[in-house]
């Protein structure tokens, strides 16, 4: 009841938010990503963009769990998970993930981590998916090192790493749209709670469970939505035109702080 009680008075800001977490994470979860990048990006742009690092990491990481796992679970039942594809990008990343997650960075470093992220992110989603040929399994090796090192910069940046190994898997005809889906969702599931366990280990974790609930119920909609109906929902293309600009305006934001504009 008390939960309930603090929606009714939410503010004009918290309603954007929620409803922008909503857009991330329908968009992200049809091609069976978490959201990571968005989440940090709508929060950049409000009011908490000015809080420390591990504070916006370790929300969406946590909303990346619910979301990822959706996707996860959706692509997993129609079929289309391979484990032999994913487990060598997972055999380093989890690892590595934890330890990005250990390290504490802040600051102007952060920042300009994170643009580059977000920037990266928006260009994907500009790009979008294509398949290019016939699918072939990468070396065992290759897969290892694009794991682990998605894997790191996920851990310091805070989010899942499928915005990066999504691209890497359809480029060089790793995997099809749907196995990359399937694979990426776990990819990102696996890395987020590994950072938020890297983080916890190393005290930077603290969460406000009404805040993370407000959150999880926004995202946890959008995640089913865009999950059940992946690539196929109708505004589509409008929402990801309006995410490119978001993440880029966040982008934008965290870099000029940099320059300290």
């Amino acid at each position: 009841m008390f939960f309930l009680c603090r929606w009714s008075v939410f503010s004009g800001e918290m309603w954007l938010i929620l409803a922008g977490l909503f857009i991330v994470a329908a968009l992200y979860s049809s091609v069976g990503h978490g959201g990571g990048s968005g989440y940090l990006a709508i929060l950049s742009l409000t009011s908490y963009g000015s809080a420390e690092a591990i504070w916006l990491k370790q929300y969406a990481w946590s909303l990346n769990l619910i979301v990822a796992g959706l996707a996860f679970w959706h692509y997993y039942k129609e079929g289309h998970h391979d484990w032999s594809r994913s487990l060598p990008f997972i055999a380093a990343s989890v690892p590595l993930a934890a330890l990005g997650g250990y390290m504490s960075v802040g600051g102007n470093i952060y920042d300009l981590l994170l643009s580059v992220a977000l920037v990266v992110a928006a260009w994907r989603l500009f790009a979008g998916k294509r398949e290019t040929g016939q699918v072939e399994m990468p070396g065992r090796p290759k897969a290892v090192a694009v794991g682990g090192g998605i894997g790191l910069a996920s851990g310091v940046v805070g989010i899942g790493g499928g915005i990066f190994l999504s691209p890497v898997m359809m480029l060089n005809n790793w995997a099809t749209a749907k196995q990359t889906a399937a694979t990426a969702a776990l990819f990102i599931w696996l890395n987020s709670l590994a950072g938020l366990v890297g983080a916890g280990l190393s005290g930077q974790i603290g969460l406000d469970v009404d805040l993370l609930g407000a959150f999880g119920i926004a995202v946890m909609i959008g995640g089913v939505l865009g999950s059940r109906y992946g690539s196929e929902v109708s505004s589509q293309n409008s929402i990801r035109g309006l995410l490119i600009l978001v993440l880029c305006a966040a982008a934008a934001r965290r870099f000029l702080g940099v320059m300290g504009i």
